[in-house]
């Protein structure tokens, strides 16, 4: 009796390596091999733990070109894992096309559910969570502008992402069309230098730009 092929989309931590499910640990050491996003990032999590299972880059440019070449394996009877850098595949982070593609195919699909960064910054920001809006990462150019006034008319938080490099810059147009409402940074969620900054997106504009070492690190950002 062949093997059945399975693919497992793996939660990784977020920061702190300590933030991962037994499961995630046992289905690393078990599978043929580990799809990652960054085979550098993912082999430190698995040295951690003493996880010697193949590794294998799978980014976004990867996806596009060896999606069917992975479905091929799993047909096979291979079991994969896929990995981002942090977080969960798919979401804001390459997958969805590969799920796609194995869905078609008629190939079994496990989650291995974990740590996520937009319900750890939601859990301790202090503020109701019945609702809320995720729209990661904004669009850069085409359709910003759209995406600015729609965050600014939203009746319920609205959850975003942004990158060390590009803080500043959402901070000044949040000031622009959102001046009133409350903005809640969550940095470096998980690591040595995790904090939560609270203020107005001119008020934090200020602070991050007085004290440069706060622009650093990842962010996710509450329109309250």
């Amino acid at each position: 009796m062949s093997k059945e092929g399975v693919l497992y989309v793996v939660a990784t931590p977020i920061g702190n390596l300590e933030d991962i499910t037994l499961r995630a640990l046992r289905i690393l050491k078990e599978v043929d091999a580990v799809l990652a996003e960054d085979t550098r990032v993912t082999k430190k999590l698995l040295s951690r733990y003493d996880i010697s299972t193949a590794v294998v880059r799978f980014d976004a440019h990867m996806e596009a070109k060896r999606a069917d070449s992975i479905v091929e394996r799993l047909q096979d009877g291979e079991r994969l894992a896929l990995v981002t850098d942090a977080g969960t595949p798919a979401i804001s982070d390459p997958g969805s096309r590969l799920v796609a593609a194995v869905r078609a195919a008629g190939v079994r699909i496990e989650t291995i559910p974990g740590p996520s960064s937009i319900i750890a910054a939601l859990s301790i920001a202090g503020m109701p969570t019945e609702e809320f809006l995720f729209l990661g990462f904004l669009p850069h150019k085409k359709g910003r502008q759209t995406a600015l006034t729609y965050v600014a008319g939203a009746l319920v938080p609205v959850v975003l992402f942004e990158s060390t490099h590009r803080i500043l810059k959402l901070l000044d147009e949040l000031a622009e069309h959102a001046p009133d409402r409350k903005i809640i940074l969550a940095r470096e969620l998980t690591k040595m230098h995790e904090e939560m900054l609270f203020g107005s997106a001119a008020e934090l504009r200020d602070l991050l730009t007085a004290q440069p070492v706060k622009q650093k690190g990842e962010f996710v950002v509450i329109v309250a």
